[in-house]
């Protein structure tokens, strides 16, 4: 290997490491994140501009009243025409 074709290698090792750390990064932004509030409530980050804040036992109540129970899923289906999805 000459030291042009090297040195192109190295130079293309760095591009790629860079761009795969950029990729990283926004994963790790992308990705939902829960806070415990002030006020001792459940605050979920990354699903739009401002977290979702609901105390625990609500958080509860929507696991097993709405997506345990498949309502939440039947429910979105069923209006689906009308909804608008992100992504």
């Amino acid at each position: 290997m000459s030291p042009e074709q090297a040195e192109e290698l190295l130079a293309r090792l760095n591009i790629l490491e860079s761009e795969n750390e950029t990729l990283k990064t926004q994963a790790e932004r992308n990705r939902l994140k829960m806070k415990v509030s002030q006020k001792g409530a459940v605050s979920v980050y990354g699903m739009g501009r401002f977290p979702v804040t609901l105390y625990a036992d609500q958080w509860t109540r929507i696991e097993e009243e709405l997506i345990q129970s498949g309502d939440m899923a039947t429910f979105i289906d069923s209006n689906r025409h009308a909804l608008t999805f992100k992504g």
